[in-house]
């Protein structure tokens, strides 16, 4: 994604990063989220404005990454931090979870520099977030804070690029592909294989040990072609003519959301303990997921009342869905009999029920009277037709609708 096509770094979750390192060395600050959410370059934003001597790595490249090579680039910036005195100096390594025993000699070095009260402040950006959350936990646990950058919102797509509401559903939240929207073909092919196949393949697989690839990608496909629908593992096994079992779809689905493709929403609950093997509610993370495999066109989709019905619940699901995955809330549906809520916010005490009305016929009857009787939530609120219009919710933040 280039420079020129981006919003200033100063969006809200970048000024999070630029406040942070303006600060006294504390905490080692990991930036995180799906591919292609601009992490680099926000980075890179926020180093340039910086008046603190800093010190850009990537393990993104042909030759081969080891420790050494991390080592190498922290004694570099070690000598930058000593040159600056106070003013200490700033490292970022990108992709770091490209380097083998990355996180023990991160671990090692970081707590060098502690005793030694060196003023190194220390930036990591991965774009597998299974797997470098494995290695923060395990190895540098007290030691890191996290940015969470999801897909881009429809608010920020518009701003870089101008795109109005219609624009934003069909082609969703991925910076780095909105140069091709004037040829949706190619559009829709780039984003299949140079997204979707490159996360499966670079980042789900290598996450950990898959037994049934195919099977992951086939749930993939089927969580995309179902977003915004409740389906039981029962179904789902059904549909993928699979023999497997329930828990491997539910782990597999929580590797996909873990990239930032595709999540199951729970069942609320209220204060019981909530069952882990209730039909969840799929959910994709960026709409492009879902037009990109659908083979329709930008009109032909929005000719399609039920396909359209389905990409403006998923748009809302989706906004939520990353607020959700960055700690603004957790994020579930609700289902009683014939009765329904979408979405169900909760952040602390707080409780939110949301209703879409989409225009595509519902799976069950509203029920937002209903939750709000057994469960009293702060708010409801009905998104779309005589409710909140599409544009204004999901131009607002999450946190907006969680206040009262």
């Amino acid at each position: 994604m280039s420079s020129e096509h981006s919003p200033s770094f100063q969006r809200p979750r970048a000024r999070v990063l630029s406040d942070r390192l303006a600060e006294p060395r504390r905490l080692i600050q990991f930036v995180g989220g799906p591919r292609q959410a601009g992490k680099t370059t926000l980075v890179q934003q926020v180093m340039n404005g910086m008046v603190t001597p800093c010190l850009y790595a990537s393990a993104d490249e042909p030759a081969v990454r080891d420790t050494a090579w991390l080592s190498a680039q922290w004694e570099r910036a070690r000598e930058m931090a000593a040159d600056s005195g106070r003013a200490g100096a700033i490292l970022a390594i990108d992709e770091v979870q490209k380097v083998t025993g990355w996180s023990e000699t991160v671990k090692r070095l970081w707590d060098e520099d502690t005793r030694n009260g060196r003023p190194l402040r220390v930036v990591l950006l991965g774009s597998a977030p299974l797997l470098m959350q494995r290695g923060l936990t395990e190895s540098l646990a007290g030691r890191f804070e996290t940015i969470h950058l999801g897909h881009w919102s429809f608010a920020e797509m518009r701003d870089a690029f101008g795109w109005n509401l219609e624009t934003y559903l069909y082609f969703g939240g991925y910076p780095g592909a909105a140069h091709l929207i004037k040829d949706p073909a190619r559009w829709r092919s780039f984003v299949v294989n140079s997204m979707i196949e490159t996360t499966i393949a670079r980042d789900v697989l290598l996450m950990s040990r898959i037994e049934k690839p195919a099977l992951l990608r086939r749930l993939f496909e089927l969580g995309c072609r179902y977003s915004g629908q409740i389906l039981s593992y029962t179904k789902m096994l059904g549909q993928l003519q699979d023999a497997g079992n329930t828990v491997t779809l539910a782990h597999y689905l929580d590797l996909l959301g873990g990239a930032g493709m595709l999540t199951g929403l729970q069942k609320y609950a209220g204060k019981a303990v909530r069952q882990r093997g209730s039909s969840p509610k799929l959910q994709v993370l960026n709409t492009a997921l879902m037009t990109a495999q659908s083979g329709l066109s930008p009109q032909e989709a929005r000719a399609d009342g039920e396909f359209r019905g389905r990409l403006v619940e998923s748009a809302v699901g989706a906004h939520l869905a990353n607020a959700a995955a960055g700690g603004v809330c957790e994020l579930f549906y609700w289902r009683e009999r014939s009765r329904e809520v979408d979405f169900v916010l909760r952040a602390g005490r707080v409780v939110v029920a949301i209703e879409v009305k989409s225009g595509r016929a519902p799976d069950a009857f509203p029920g937002l009277a209903d939750f709000a009787a057994a469960f009293r939530p702060k708010r409801t609120l009905i998104v779309g037709g005589d409710g909140i219009a599409l544009e204004e919710f999901l131009t607002r933040p999450v946190e907006h609708w969680l206040q009262a």
